[in-house]
């Protein structure tokens, strides 16, 4: 398995030692001691979720506030996501940037988003079964999220606007110059 830092450095991208003859394959997708190695802190993630979406589906960009604040451990089981985390910790030396990432059940590779990131995806393949682990529990009274079509963020879905599917609560998220300070940069919010 290896770990490898993003532009944005705590976003991480696993890539996993895939085994596989002509039965099928064995991908181990985490280990604790390795994790914890890489991100430099201990995590305990709580719960598992999974989505199937067809093709065009965004979801995002999403994140809860803390105390109820969440880091994502993500992979697709079957089709292509294009996978996003935007930095939103103000004074970060990368507030406003993202990370982009593909994701697929070919390539089984996993992105880390930490807490203080709002988070999406959309579905490149004709359908995609998304999969990810979550630190903290759901809290929807701390459910924020941020405008996927913000100019600010500089995003690239590649798809077309025709071609996104996102729900009504999707299409009136605020833009990042609204959100206010959700999150300081050197706070540890775990």
């Amino acid at each position: 398995m290896k770990i490898k830092k993003q532009r944005i450095p705590e976003v991480l991208l696993i890539e996993p030692k895939v085994h596989g003859d002509e039965r099928g394959y064995f991908v181990e997708t985490f280990r604790h001691d390795l994790f914890e190695q890489a991100i430099g802190h201990s995590v305990n993630f709580v719960q598992d979720n999974e989505s199937k979406s067809s093709k065009g589906v965004l979801r995002g960009l999403h994140f809860q506030l803390a105390p109820h604040a969440q880091s994502k451990l993500v992979r697709v089981i079957e089709g292509s996501v294009l996978d996003i985390a935007v930095d939103i910790r103000a004074g970060s030396p990368t507030f406003g940037q993202h990370v982009t990432i593909v994701l697929s059940g070919e390539n089984k590779c996993q992105a880390f988003i930490p807490r203080g990131f709002a988070h999406g995806f959309v579905v490149l393949s004709d359908t995609a079964t998304f999969a990810y682990k979550v630190d903290n529990y759901y809290s929807p009274e701390s459910d924020r999220g941020l405008a996927f079509n913000d100019v600010a963020l500089g995003i690239d879905w590649e798809l077309s606007k025709e071609q996104l599917q996102l729900s009504a609560k999707d299409l009136t998220q605020p833009k990042l110059v609204e959100i206010g300070d959700c999150f300081d940069y050197g706070i540890n919010y775990y």
